[in-house]
């Protein structure tokens, strides 16, 4: 194998580490809101019966105040591009979940990238060591 070969082999492994950092982040994010999202359901869950629900709602800069929530109460959806919708608990429920089967499937595809470079690096380093062991054999 050339300089030349093992330099662009260096440049492909190279990339394929970027990726795969690229990957990882987006994983850990994924991870991020598939949690908020299962966390989001359990709340709302737990919103049952006529009782106010008592929780603390963030105003900034770790500020709380102590606020009563209506269980039967509609709630304000985010469903994607800036825009929100009023709906009722079960439907908000149905919503997130359907979110969370998304971010799951989401999830395995973004593992399966990872498994796919990683072997790819593996290749990659398989190679460069023969490539070493090549050259170092024909110097003595």
């Amino acid at each position: 194998m050339s300089e030349e070969q093992a330099q662009s082999l260096l440049q492909q492994m190279q990339a394929l580490e970027s990726y795969l950092n690229d990957l990882v982040q987006r994983e850990e994010t994924v991870m991020r809101l598939l949690q908020e999202a299962t966390n989001a359901v359990e709340s709302m869950k737990g919103m049952v019966g006529n009782v106010d629900c008592e929780t603390l709602v963030p105003i900034g800069l770790g500020v709380y105040v102590k606020a009563k929530i209506n269980p039967e109460q509609k709630m304000i959806v985010n469903i994607g591009a800036g825009a929100s919708v009023e709906q009722d608990k079960n439907l908000a429920i149905n919503y997130m979940e359907s979110r969370i089967k998304e971010l799951e499937m989401v999830l395995q595809q973004l593992a399966s990238q990872r498994h796919e470079v990683s072997m790819k690096l593996e290749q990659g380093q398989h190679e460069m060591n023969r490539l070493i062991q090549s050259n170092h054999s024909s110097t003595q």
